[in-house]
């Protein structure tokens, strides 16, 4: 059969979720990757190596790879603001997409790109990950069942302990390169919250501030791609840390109110400076509530007996 050809740009960070698709045995290879960091593409090239004895092409202009590589498909891992560009330019080219969340920074940007994939009847397909956790796909399966009756409200608390490192330190802070971190970040937990949910927003309102990160000491350069953001739990509390990002402007933490087309309501409360990370789920229906703790392990329970405060729930899963 003919090979599938896939390349990357955006090659190292979030760009190590294209080495999963690279199977050789099944016809699928990562054949390149575009970066505008050398040493990135060297990092992926090296690992290419290591893990599959497979060495890809690479490149420092996305736009040359997809011109040279012959691809059927290729993963945008990049950061937010170069999505539009990035996306269109492949998809007017006939090479399918799988681009990162959020789609795009503007609502402009975002039409622009799903107006290219319907002109050029090419695929799309955003990366909204969390629909394929396991816990996610748990509470999908006893809401579709009927376990807690017809859902009427959803609530999300999301802690982020991670936020200083990951979302302070780089270009997340700068509302010009991100939006705000209620759609780089809070796009996962509302797109779980409209699936979950069976509709989509209406009505919204929303409060935000920028709490702790604001006043913090900052680099004087912005220095993108040479910055260390991994995650550290040293780095704590947050008023004792240095080293942020020159612009910041985006809010640490959110609060949103949603009244969802099927009379659903639901909020999402967004924190980037707290000790420990977790997203918390609570969906109540007519017949009982469901509530997760954790995301790669931990419980979900469900209650369908009225009583008086019970931890446990009914049942646990």
């Amino acid at each position: 059969m003919n090979k599938i050809r896939i390349g990357v740009i955006g090659a190292w960070g979030r760009g190590n979720l294209a080495r999963h698709c690279h199977n050789e045995a099944e016809g699928v290879e990562l054949v390149a990757g575009a970066d505008i960091y050398e040493d990135k593409l060297s990092l992926f090239k090296d690992e290419m190596k290591k893990k599959f004895n497979y060495e890809p092409a690479y490149y420092l202009d996305y736009k040359e790879m997809i011109q040279k590589e012959n691809l059927d498909a290729v993963f945008v891992t990049s950061p937010d603001w170069c999505h539009e560009e990035q996306a269109c330019y492949a998809l007017n080219n006939k090479v399918a997409v799988y681009l990162e969340k959020p789609i795009a920074i503007t609502i402009e940007g975002s039409d622009r790109i799903l107006q290219a994939a319907y002109d050029n009847k090419t695929k799309l397909m955003l990366g909204h990950n969390m629909r394929y956790m396991n816990f996610t796909r748990k509470m999908k399966e006893l809401i579709d069942s009927g376990e807690i009756g017809e859902v009427k409200a959803i609530w999300c608390r999301h802690f982020i302990s991670y936020g200083g490192d990951a979302y302070f330190r780089d270009w997340h802070a700068d509302r010009e390169k991100s939006t705000g971190l209620l759609l780089q970040k809070g796009a996962h937990d509302i797109d779980i919250i409209h699936w979950l949910a069976g509709a989509y927003s209406e009505r919204v309102t929303a409060l935000g501030s920028l709490s702790v990160y604001g006043d913090l000491p900052r680099r004087k350069t912005v220095n993108d791609g040479k910055v260390d953001v991994s995650f550290n739990n040293d780095h704590w509390p947050p008023l004792e840390q240095k080293d942020f990002n020159p612009i910041i402007n985006v809010e640490d933490q959110n609060m949103v109110l949603m009244q969802l087309s099927n009379g659903v309501q639901a909020s999402y409360t967004q924190c980037h400076f707290t000790p420990d990370s977790c997203r918390n789920y609570t969906i109540i229906g007519t017949k009982g509530r469901i509530e997760n703790y954790g995301e790669t392990s931990g419980e979900i329970q469900v209650w369908k007996t009225r009583k008086d405060f019970n931890m446990q729930g009914d049942e646990t899963y």
